[in-house]
């Protein structure tokens, strides 16, 4: 039971490091400074990055160790979560991406909540 609970588990992190780099291209295609880097061809961990300009920067990072999201903003830490906690924050930053942000903004938004509602605008 326990190596299968293992190879699950090995599994799920190379599928969150996998959709991380998708998804650090698709906010570099829409004008974000966005990055994922991984440890080596195996894709066991990764550390995933995007600022939205203004100092407001987001980090997530995933590994045999744990997942972590970190919300920053000029260099102070907003919000820090962990485990399904940090990848339902990803899921939101993931949902708030399907629609058309603004790339071109002056204006930067403060939290998610605010980011969808400026991608769900007319």
């Amino acid at each position: 039971m326990f190596k299968r609970l293992a190879e699950q588990h090995r599994d799920f992190v190379q599928d969150l490091v996998m959709n991380l780099q998708a998804l650090a291209i698709v906010l570099e295609k829409r004008g974000y400074v966005a990055s994922c880097y991984t440890c080596g061809n195996e894709l066991h961990s990764a550390s995933f990055m995007v600022s939205f300009g203004g100092n407001h920067l987001i980090r997530f990072l995933v590994s045999d160790y744990g997942i972590t999201w970190t919300e920053m903003r000029d260099e102070r830490e907003l919000m820090k979560l962990e485990g399904a906690e940090a990848i339902s924050q990803l899921q939101e930053l993931a949902d708030v991406i399907k629609y058309d942000m603004p790339n071109s903004s002056k204006e930067t938004p403060n939290n998610l909540q605010e980011l969808q509602t400026i991608a769900l605008a007319p």
